[in-house]
Protein backbone atom coordinates (compact mmCIF):
# COMPACT_ATOMS: atom_id res chain seq x y z
CA UNK A 1 0.00 0.00 0.00
CA UNK A 2 3.06 2.14 0.30
CA UNK A 3 4.79 1.33 -2.44
CA UNK A 4 1.19 2.51 -4.49
CA UNK A 5 0.69 5.65 -2.34
CA UNK A 6 4.26 6.38 -3.28
CA UNK A 7 3.99 5.43 -6.56
CA UNK A 8 0.80 7.76 -7.03
CA UNK A 9 2.36 10.77 -5.62
CA UNK A 10 5.45 10.59 -8.03
CA UNK A 11 2.41 10.05 -11.27
CA UNK A 12 0.95 13.52 -9.79
CA UNK A 13 4.27 15.05 -9.22
CA UNK A 14 4.97 14.07 -12.46
CA UNK A 15 2.00 15.42 -13.98
CA UNK A 16 2.03 18.52 -12.16
CA UNK A 17 5.87 19.02 -13.40
CA UNK A 18 4.75 18.01 -17.16
CA UNK A 19 1.79 20.47 -16.68
CA UNK A 20 3.84 23.59 -15.39
CA UNK A 21 6.37 22.70 -18.29
CA UNK A 22 3.36 23.02 -21.09
CA UNK A 23 2.17 26.26 -18.96
CA UNK A 24 5.62 27.57 -19.59
CA UNK A 25 6.14 26.91 -23.03
CA UNK A 26 2.44 28.39 -24.43
CA UNK A 27 2.74 31.58 -21.65
CA UNK A 28 4.37 34.05 -24.37
CA UNK A 29 6.46 32.62 -27.41
CA UNK A 30 9.72 34.36 -28.12
CA UNK A 31 9.94 37.48 -29.56
CA UNK A 32 11.21 37.94 -33.34
CA UNK A 33 12.26 41.49 -33.66
CA UNK A 34 12.40 43.34 -37.25
CA UNK A 35 14.47 45.73 -38.72
CA UNK A 36 18.01 46.36 -37.01
CA UNK A 37 19.63 44.69 -40.19
CA UNK A 38 22.54 46.89 -39.96
CA UNK A 39 23.30 46.14 -36.31
CA UNK A 40 26.92 44.18 -35.28
CA UNK A 41 26.84 44.03 -31.97
CA UNK A 42 31.01 43.89 -30.66
CA UNK A 43 32.13 40.50 -29.62
CA UNK A 44 35.76 39.65 -28.71
CA UNK A 45 36.60 36.27 -27.51
CA UNK A 46 33.49 34.60 -27.93
CA UNK A 47 31.58 37.66 -25.64
CA UNK A 48 29.43 40.12 -26.73
CA UNK A 49 29.96 43.36 -25.00
CA UNK A 50 26.45 45.01 -23.74
CA UNK A 51 26.10 48.61 -22.16
CA UNK A 52 24.65 48.70 -18.89
CA UNK A 53 23.05 51.93 -17.23
CA UNK A 54 21.07 50.74 -14.76
CA UNK A 55 19.03 54.01 -14.29
CA UNK A 56 17.49 55.86 -11.26
CA UNK A 57 15.18 54.76 -8.29
CA UNK A 58 15.03 50.54 -8.25
CA UNK A 59 17.83 50.28 -11.48
CA UNK A 60 20.75 49.18 -9.45
CA UNK A 61 18.74 46.26 -7.58
CA UNK A 62 17.22 44.88 -10.68
CA UNK A 63 20.11 45.55 -12.86
CA UNK A 64 22.29 43.80 -10.03
CA UNK A 65 19.44 40.74 -10.36
CA UNK A 66 20.07 40.54 -14.11
CA UNK A 67 24.10 40.46 -13.59
CA UNK A 68 23.91 37.76 -11.17
CA UNK A 69 21.53 35.43 -12.95
CA UNK A 70 23.76 35.88 -15.85
CA UNK A 71 26.73 34.84 -14.11
CA UNK A 72 24.95 31.78 -12.53
CA UNK A 73 23.73 30.75 -15.81
CA UNK A 74 27.17 31.41 -17.95
CA UNK A 75 25.74 34.35 -20.83
CA UNK A 76 28.52 35.17 -22.55
CA UNK A 77 27.85 39.01 -21.72
CA UNK A 78 30.29 41.34 -20.12
CA UNK A 79 29.01 44.60 -19.16
CA UNK A 80 30.03 47.96 -20.10
CA UNK A 81 28.41 49.72 -17.17
CA UNK A 82 27.67 53.52 -17.00
CA UNK A 83 25.74 55.06 -13.66
CA UNK A 84 23.90 57.68 -15.36
CA UNK A 85 21.26 59.56 -13.82
CA UNK A 86 18.07 61.00 -15.53
CA UNK A 87 19.30 64.27 -14.16
CA UNK A 88 22.29 64.42 -15.59
CA UNK A 89 22.35 67.82 -18.39
CA UNK A 90 22.87 67.18 -21.88
CA UNK A 91 26.60 68.32 -21.27
CA UNK A 92 27.25 65.82 -18.30
CA UNK A 93 30.29 63.44 -19.22
CA UNK A 94 29.06 60.37 -18.08
CA UNK A 95 25.90 60.53 -20.42
CA UNK A 96 28.21 61.33 -23.57
CA UNK A 97 30.20 58.45 -22.30
CA UNK A 98 27.26 56.38 -21.83
CA UNK A 99 25.89 56.93 -25.55
CA UNK A 100 29.47 56.86 -27.26
CA UNK A 101 29.55 53.20 -25.30
CA UNK A 102 26.21 52.01 -26.92
CA UNK A 103 27.24 53.47 -30.32
CA UNK A 104 30.50 51.28 -30.04
CA UNK A 105 28.71 48.25 -28.66
CA UNK A 106 25.26 48.64 -30.51
CA UNK A 107 23.38 46.80 -27.79
CA UNK A 108 22.49 48.32 -24.41
CA UNK A 109 20.36 46.83 -21.22
CA UNK A 110 18.75 49.99 -19.54
CA UNK A 111 16.60 50.85 -16.64
CA UNK A 112 14.46 53.60 -16.33
CA UNK A 113 15.91 56.80 -16.37
CA UNK A 114 14.08 60.10 -13.97
CA UNK A 115 12.82 62.52 -15.67
CA UNK A 116 12.73 66.14 -13.70
CA UNK A 117 9.80 68.41 -14.48
CA UNK A 118 11.60 71.65 -13.57
CA UNK A 119 12.18 73.69 -16.84
CA UNK A 120 15.38 73.52 -18.89
CA UNK A 121 16.13 69.81 -18.14
CA UNK A 122 16.16 67.61 -21.56
CA UNK A 123 14.78 64.04 -20.99
CA UNK A 124 17.82 61.82 -21.06
CA UNK A 125 15.51 58.66 -22.62
CA UNK A 126 14.23 61.41 -25.66
CA UNK A 127 17.68 62.40 -26.32
CA UNK A 128 19.11 58.80 -26.49
CA UNK A 129 16.29 57.91 -28.71
CA UNK A 130 16.78 60.64 -31.06
CA UNK A 131 20.57 60.67 -31.30
CA UNK A 132 21.01 56.88 -31.74
CA UNK A 133 17.81 56.78 -34.14
CA UNK A 134 16.07 54.52 -32.10
CA UNK A 135 12.34 54.75 -33.63
CA UNK A 136 10.42 51.76 -32.43
CA UNK A 137 9.32 51.11 -29.04
CA UNK A 138 8.46 47.89 -28.15
CA UNK A 139 6.34 46.97 -24.71
CA UNK A 140 5.23 43.02 -24.53
CA UNK A 141 1.98 42.68 -22.37
CA UNK A 142 1.14 39.33 -21.63
CA UNK A 143 -0.72 37.53 -18.82
CA UNK A 144 1.81 35.37 -16.20
CA UNK A 145 0.61 31.96 -15.55
CA UNK A 146 0.55 32.32 -11.38
CA UNK A 147 -0.31 35.57 -11.51
CA UNK A 148 -4.16 36.42 -10.82
CA UNK A 149 -5.16 39.36 -12.11
CA UNK A 150 -8.69 40.55 -13.46
CA UNK A 151 -7.93 39.08 -16.97
CA UNK A 152 -6.41 36.09 -18.36
CA UNK A 153 -5.23 34.72 -21.65
CA UNK A 154 -4.03 38.73 -22.18
CA UNK A 155 -1.21 38.50 -25.22
CA UNK A 156 -0.69 41.60 -27.12
CA UNK A 157 2.14 43.92 -28.17
CA UNK A 158 2.56 48.00 -27.81
CA UNK A 159 4.42 49.59 -30.35
CA UNK A 160 5.06 53.26 -29.98
CA UNK A 161 6.76 55.59 -32.60
CA UNK A 162 9.75 57.22 -30.52
CA UNK A 163 11.24 59.83 -31.87
CA UNK A 164 7.97 62.69 -32.73
CA UNK A 165 4.64 63.28 -31.72
CA UNK A 166 4.20 65.30 -28.62
CA UNK A 167 7.38 64.07 -27.46
CA UNK A 168 9.48 66.13 -29.93
CA UNK A 169 10.55 68.90 -27.19
CA UNK A 170 9.41 71.86 -29.41
CA UNK A 171 7.48 74.16 -26.67
CA UNK A 172 7.87 77.80 -26.12
CA UNK A 173 5.72 80.94 -24.78
CA UNK A 174 4.65 82.92 -26.84
CA UNK A 175 3.61 85.59 -24.88
CA UNK A 176 3.59 85.21 -20.35
CA UNK A 177 0.22 82.74 -19.85
CA UNK A 178 0.22 81.32 -23.33
CA UNK A 179 2.19 78.26 -24.38
CA UNK A 180 2.28 76.75 -27.36
CA UNK A 181 3.58 72.63 -28.53
CA UNK A 182 4.40 71.08 -31.15
CA UNK A 183 3.50 67.87 -31.95
CA UNK A 184 5.52 66.68 -35.10
CA UNK A 185 3.98 63.53 -37.12
CA UNK A 186 5.66 63.39 -40.66
CA UNK A 187 5.04 60.71 -43.44
CA UNK A 188 8.37 58.65 -43.56
CA UNK A 189 8.96 58.52 -39.80
CA UNK A 190 4.90 56.72 -39.76
CA UNK A 191 5.74 54.86 -42.85
CA UNK A 192 8.80 53.51 -41.05
CA UNK A 193 6.97 52.62 -37.49
CA UNK A 194 3.52 51.09 -39.62
CA UNK A 195 6.43 48.88 -41.55
CA UNK A 196 7.95 48.50 -38.48
CA UNK A 197 4.38 47.32 -37.32
CA UNK A 198 3.40 44.79 -39.58
CA UNK A 199 6.73 43.52 -40.02
CA UNK A 200 6.90 42.56 -36.51
CA UNK A 201 3.28 41.02 -36.55
CA UNK A 202 4.66 38.66 -39.47
CA UNK A 203 7.61 37.64 -37.42
CA UNK A 204 5.68 36.61 -35.05
CA UNK A 205 2.93 34.59 -35.89
CA UNK A 206 0.58 37.71 -35.17
CA UNK A 207 -2.92 38.24 -37.03
CA UNK A 208 -3.89 41.78 -36.24
CA UNK A 209 -2.33 45.45 -36.20
CA UNK A 210 -4.84 48.29 -34.98
CA UNK A 211 -3.90 51.46 -35.35
CA UNK A 212 -4.41 53.93 -32.06
CA UNK A 213 -5.25 57.60 -32.95
CA UNK A 214 -6.89 60.47 -32.33
CA UNK A 215 -7.64 61.81 -35.96
CA UNK A 216 -11.51 62.86 -35.34
CA UNK A 217 -10.45 65.82 -33.88
CA UNK A 218 -6.28 66.58 -34.79
CA UNK A 219 -7.26 65.75 -37.99
CA UNK A 220 -3.76 66.82 -39.93
CA UNK A 221 -1.00 64.87 -37.34
CA UNK A 222 -3.19 62.08 -36.44
CA UNK A 223 -5.17 61.69 -39.96
CA UNK A 224 -1.39 61.58 -41.57
CA UNK A 225 -0.65 59.01 -39.01
CA UNK A 226 -3.70 57.03 -39.71
CA UNK A 227 -3.69 57.57 -43.48
CA UNK A 228 -0.62 56.65 -43.94
CA UNK A 229 -0.51 53.39 -41.51
CA UNK A 230 -3.41 52.59 -43.62
CA UNK A 231 -1.94 52.94 -47.40
CA UNK A 232 1.28 51.00 -46.49
CA UNK A 233 -0.94 48.30 -45.14
CA UNK A 234 -2.81 48.59 -48.31
CA UNK A 235 0.31 49.10 -50.77
CA UNK A 236 2.36 46.58 -49.22
CA UNK A 237 0.96 44.13 -46.34
CA UNK A 238 -3.02 43.30 -47.48
CA UNK A 239 -1.73 40.37 -49.20
CA UNK A 240 -0.04 38.18 -46.29
CA UNK A 241 -3.24 37.51 -44.30
CA UNK A 242 -2.43 40.42 -41.71
CA UNK A 243 -5.47 42.08 -40.72
CA UNK A 244 -5.91 46.05 -40.48
CA UNK A 245 -8.16 48.14 -38.02
CA UNK A 246 -7.86 51.62 -36.33
CA UNK A 247 -9.61 52.71 -33.07
CA UNK A 248 -9.61 56.28 -31.58
CA UNK A 249 -7.16 56.50 -28.49
CA UNK A 250 -10.06 57.54 -25.86
CA UNK A 251 -12.25 54.21 -26.94
CA UNK A 252 -8.69 52.22 -26.84
CA UNK A 253 -8.51 52.60 -23.21
CA UNK A 254 -11.92 51.80 -22.29
CA UNK A 255 -11.66 48.75 -24.59
CA UNK A 256 -8.42 47.76 -23.24
CA UNK A 257 -10.28 47.25 -19.43
CA UNK A 258 -13.13 46.02 -20.66
CA UNK A 259 -11.95 43.41 -23.30
CA UNK A 260 -8.22 43.50 -24.14
CA UNK A 261 -7.98 40.15 -25.47
CA UNK A 262 -9.35 41.39 -28.91
CA UNK A 263 -5.88 43.23 -29.58
CA UNK A 264 -2.93 41.61 -30.63
CA UNK A 265 -0.23 44.48 -32.33
CA UNK A 266 -1.17 48.04 -31.50
CA UNK A 267 1.05 50.63 -33.02
CA UNK A 268 0.47 54.38 -31.98
CA UNK A 269 2.40 57.60 -32.05
CA UNK A 270 4.47 58.35 -28.78
CA UNK A 271 2.35 60.08 -26.04
CA UNK A 272 -0.43 57.13 -26.92
CA UNK A 273 2.20 54.82 -26.36
CA UNK A 274 2.90 55.69 -23.08
CA UNK A 275 -0.33 56.09 -21.94
CA UNK A 276 -1.65 52.68 -23.69
CA UNK A 277 1.46 50.76 -22.09
CA UNK A 278 0.68 51.60 -18.67
CA UNK A 279 -3.03 50.48 -19.04
CA UNK A 280 -1.22 47.59 -20.18
CA UNK A 281 1.12 47.01 -17.44
CA UNK A 282 -2.17 47.33 -15.08
CA UNK A 283 -3.66 44.80 -17.20
CA UNK A 284 -1.11 41.98 -16.41
CA UNK A 285 -0.35 43.05 -12.89
CA UNK A 286 2.14 46.25 -12.62
CA UNK A 287 5.57 47.79 -14.41
CA UNK A 288 7.63 45.12 -12.61
CA UNK A 289 6.67 42.14 -15.39
CA UNK A 290 6.30 44.49 -18.33
CA UNK A 291 9.38 43.92 -20.69
CA UNK A 292 10.15 46.21 -23.80
CA UNK A 293 13.17 47.57 -25.91
CA UNK A 294 13.75 50.43 -27.63
CA UNK A 295 15.27 49.58 -31.77
CA UNK A 296 16.46 51.81 -34.64
CA UNK A 297 18.53 50.53 -37.19
CA UNK A 298 21.92 50.33 -35.91
CA UNK A 299 20.73 50.02 -32.33
CA UNK A 300 18.90 48.17 -29.95
CA UNK A 301 18.18 49.35 -26.50
CA UNK A 302 16.06 46.79 -24.20
CA UNK A 303 14.32 47.96 -21.32
CA UNK A 304 11.58 47.79 -19.11
CA UNK A 305 8.52 48.29 -21.23
CA UNK A 306 6.40 50.30 -18.35
CA UNK A 307 8.56 53.34 -17.61
CA UNK A 308 8.42 53.66 -13.52
CA UNK A 309 11.64 54.47 -11.61
CA UNK A 310 9.80 53.62 -8.32
CA UNK A 311 11.75 55.82 -6.28
CA UNK A 312 9.17 55.19 -3.23
CA UNK A 313 11.08 51.69 -2.94
CA UNK A 314 14.67 51.97 -3.50
CA UNK A 315 17.24 50.61 -1.58
CA UNK A 316 14.46 48.74 0.63
CA UNK A 317 15.08 45.27 -1.40
CA UNK A 318 11.71 44.92 -2.17
CA UNK A 319 11.73 45.19 -6.00
CA UNK A 320 10.39 42.62 -8.40
CA UNK A 321 13.20 42.18 -11.41
CA UNK A 322 10.62 40.73 -13.97
CA UNK A 323 10.99 43.44 -16.04
CA UNK A 324 14.19 43.63 -16.56
CA UNK A 325 14.94 40.18 -16.69
CA UNK A 326 12.24 39.30 -19.16
CA UNK A 327 13.65 42.31 -20.86
CA UNK A 328 17.23 40.96 -21.16
CA UNK A 329 15.80 37.48 -22.25
CA UNK A 330 14.87 39.68 -25.50
CA UNK A 331 18.17 40.65 -25.79
CA UNK A 332 19.35 37.67 -25.80
CA UNK A 333 17.12 36.42 -28.42
CA UNK A 334 18.39 39.97 -30.57
CA UNK A 335 22.11 38.31 -29.95
CA UNK A 336 20.87 34.74 -31.23
CA UNK A 337 21.74 33.67 -27.57
CA UNK A 338 18.30 31.44 -27.55
CA UNK A 339 19.49 28.30 -25.58
CA UNK A 340 20.36 31.14 -22.72
CA UNK A 341 16.59 33.15 -23.38
CA UNK A 342 14.82 30.16 -23.40
CA UNK A 343 17.05 28.85 -19.73
CA UNK A 344 16.48 32.06 -17.74
CA UNK A 345 12.51 32.42 -19.62
CA UNK A 346 11.68 29.52 -18.21
CA UNK A 347 13.49 30.14 -14.84
CA UNK A 348 11.47 33.36 -14.68
CA UNK A 349 8.42 31.92 -15.35
CA UNK A 350 8.64 28.91 -12.78
CA UNK A 351 9.23 31.33 -10.17
CA UNK A 352 6.68 33.36 -10.48
CA UNK A 353 4.23 30.09 -10.91
CA UNK A 354 5.34 28.16 -7.77
CA UNK A 355 4.52 31.63 -5.81
CA UNK A 356 7.45 31.46 -3.18
CA UNK A 357 9.42 34.94 -3.84
CA UNK A 358 6.69 36.61 -4.72
CA UNK A 359 7.79 40.17 -4.45
CA UNK A 360 4.94 42.97 -2.67
CA UNK A 361 3.97 44.49 -5.62
CA UNK A 362 3.08 40.65 -6.58
CA UNK A 363 1.20 40.01 -3.45
CA UNK A 364 4.10 38.03 -1.94
CA UNK A 365 6.60 38.84 0.83
CA UNK A 366 9.68 37.87 -1.10
CA UNK A 367 12.47 40.40 -1.39
CA UNK A 368 14.72 41.30 -4.79
CA UNK A 369 17.71 39.19 -3.76
CA UNK A 370 15.27 36.08 -2.96
CA UNK A 371 13.12 36.47 -6.13
CA UNK A 372 16.76 36.69 -7.68
CA UNK A 373 18.16 33.47 -5.83
CA UNK A 374 15.06 31.70 -6.59
CA UNK A 375 15.23 32.04 -10.66
CA UNK A 376 18.85 30.78 -10.17
CA UNK A 377 17.73 27.94 -8.48
CA UNK A 378 15.14 26.96 -11.41
CA UNK A 379 17.37 27.71 -13.90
Amino acid sequence: MLHLTSRLTATKAGLKSAQLARTLATAAPPMSLPNNDHANPTKYGGKYTVTLIPGDGIGQEIAESVKTVFKAAAVPVEWDQYDVSGFAGSDDTLLNQGIQSLRRNKVGLKGIMYTPIRMGHASFNVTLRKDLDIYASVASINHIPGYPTRHENVDFTIIRENTEGEYSGLEHQSYPGVVESLKIITREKTERIARFAFDFALRNGRKKVTCVHKANIMKLADGLFLNTCRRVYNDEYKTTGIQFNDMIVDNCAMQLVSKPQQFDVMVMPNLYGNIVSNIGAALVGGPGIVPGCNIGREYAIFEPGCRHVAKDIQGNNTANPTSMLLSSVMMLRHLNLHSHADNIYQAVYKTIKDGTAKTPDMGGQGSTTKFTSTVIGNL
